[in-house]
This record gives C-alpha cells, sequence and structure tokens, in this order.
C-alpha cells in the first residue's frame, strides 16, 4: 500500500513513521520543506497510485479547508481522502459533500496518542462508509497498538461520528487532567506532605485512579519537582468547547468537564500550581507548548 500524508508536524511526522516500519509507503508533504517528501500537494498527488488514500493531518479549521479544497482540484474519481486532524464534526459533512462533487470518498478519524504514538501507537476513531473504512484498514492497523483491534480502534458511525467520539474523549481528558492537578495542589499546599513526588509515584500501581496520564504526571514532576520551569498559563485547542456546546445542545450535564475548561480560561488570569500541572501534562502527552514561567 502507498498512501499519501499531509501536515508533518508533531503527530503526521511520527505517524508517517510508524506507517513506513509497517511496511506502507508514504509521500507526505509539508510546508516546512525539511520534513517534506515533495514540494507541493499537486506533487504528492501524482506520486501516489491511483485510486489514492491521502490522510490530512493537519490544523483544524482554515487550514483544513484549504487543504481540502486544494485536494478537490487534484484528486480523482474513487481517491479517498481521509481527515485525522482535530476537525469540528460539523465540518466532515461539508468536506465531504465538497469533494463527492468530483467523486472523491471521505472519512474522518479521531487520532489520540500524541507525540508518544509513534512507539505506542494511537488510539482510532474513524466516521464515513464502511467500504471506505475497510479499505484504509490497513493503515488504520498499522497506526493503531498491538493486539485485539477493537482494543484501540472503533467505527464509530458515519462521515462526521470519529470526530464526535475524539470530541467527547477531550472533553473526558479535560475533566481527568484538572482532577490530578487539584489533588497536586491540594497535596502541595499542606506541610505535612512531605514527599510529593512520592505520593503519586505510589498510585500508578494498584489504585484505582492508575493511568497513561498518572504516568505522565510522575514524569513531569521528575523533570521538575516544583514545575518552577513553566507558567500556569493553559490553552484550550478546541474540543474541549465543542463539548461543553454540544452538552447543552442536548441538554446533557456535564459539570466536570465544562468546569475544567472553565479552569482553562481562570489560567489565563490567575496564578494557580494546578493550572501549571495541566500545562505541564499537556507538554507530556502531546507536545503542547508550555509557557515559561514569568
Amino acid at each position: 500500500m502507498h498512501i499519501g500524508l499531509i501536515g508533518l508536524g508533531r503527530m503526521g511526522f511520527n505517524m508517517r513513521e510508524r506507517l513506513r516500519r509497517a511496511g506502507i509507503d508514504v509521500t507526505g508533504y509539508d510546508r516546512n520543506p525539511e520534513a517534506s517528501d515533495v514540494s507541493d500537494i499537486e506533487e504528492l498527488v501524482g506520486a501516489v497510485p491511483v485510486p489514492r488514500i491521502i490522510w490530512v493531518m493537519v490544523p483544524s479549521g482554515e487550514i483544513t479547508d484549504k487543504v481540502i479544497t486544494e485536494l478537490s482540484e487534484h484528486l480523482s474519481e474513487g481517491d479517498l481522502v481521509i481527515d485525522g486532524g482535530n476537525s469540528r464534526f460539523t465540518e466532515d459533512q461539508r468536506h465531504s459533500a465538497l469533494l463527492a462533487e468530483k467523486g472523491v470518498r471521505f472519512a474522518d478519524c479521531g487520532v489520540s496518542g500524541g507525540v508518544w504514538g509513534l512507539e505506542n501507537g494511537y488510539g482510532l476513531m474513524a466516521g464515513g462508509q464502511a467500504e471506505d473504512i475497510e479499505r484504509a484498514m490497513p493503515v488504520f492497523d498499522a497506526l493503531r497498538p498491538e493486539g485485539e483491534r477493537a482494543d484501540s480502534f472503533v467505527h464509530v458511525g458515519d462521515v462526521g461520528a470519529g470526530h464526535y467520539a475524539k470530541m467527547v474523549h477531550n472533553g473526558i481528558e479535560y475533566g481527568l487532567m484538572q482532577s490530578y492537578a487539584e489533588g497536586y495542589q491540594l497535596l502541595a499546599a499542606k506541610d505535612i506532605v512531605t514527599d510529593l513526588p512520592g505520593t503519586f509515584r505510589a498510585w500508578q500501581k494498584g489504585t484505582v485512579v492508575r493511568s497513561w496520564l498518572l504516568d505522565l504526571l510522575v514524569k513531569a514532576l521528575d523533570e521538575d519537582p516544583g514545575l518552577e520551569a513553566i507558567d500556569d498559563y493553559v490553552e484550550d485547542s478546541g474540543e474541549g468547547r465543542w463539548t461543553v456546546e454540544e452538552a447543552i445542545a442536548n441538554a446533557i450535564p456535564a459539570p466536570a468537564i465544562t468546569a475544567a475548561l472553565y479552569a482553562r480560561f481562570e489560567s489565563r488570569e490567575n496564578s494557580s500550581p494546578a493550572m501549571k500541572m495541566v500545562s505541564a501534562l499537556r507538554h507530556q502527552f502531546g507536545g503542547h507548548a508550555t509557557r515559561p514561567a514569568k
């Protein structure tokens, strides 16, 4: 199999390498010529054999729109585009309709795994027609972790369903990180706690709160025990807001996710050890930029 991959940033670069290790030929394009295999999207399309599979891994919004539009001008009937970025699910229907005018197929895929995906594999949530998902299954299998497919891959439903599932996944992620961070702040505030990093380390095995995020929390404290090198300003990349908006639209109470989102807003106004930890965790799992401490 030979596919095209557009977007070779923090995740796309590692995805290209993981696919190649699995024996899939990948022609990658990125605006950074040092990372790119070709000079532009037209050259990428020409390099991939028909019927093509083109995986798009660029920031959501305007950049994804531009890439999908440009692809619609170069691809052929029967080609398949997979949007693996963090697009809002409502955009998938529009992109699918645009490509369908040229007979080009479309699927969306929520991808989780961050900068660790190269070695660990990625959790995948796909949306689209069954025949399109089946056609791309060798790609999904190469990207996901080893083991049972159902443990790391799901065909969620029709176009948009994959990104909807990833949106909710990220909303849950907001709440989990906030809980760990608030626990960190509470422990740090108490004089009788003399081994704060050791407390979290002792939770890694056998406790009900053990998780990969907890492992990353311990790693962050190993690297910077007082989190003195980073600011407590925490960005939100969109999915948390969309999750809260969907909760409101469907009258579903989501107080933990909503509070976690609001805490990120508050981090931009007041100093908070808890938000330092959320910032540290985002950097650990996703390579997201942190701000230096003031």
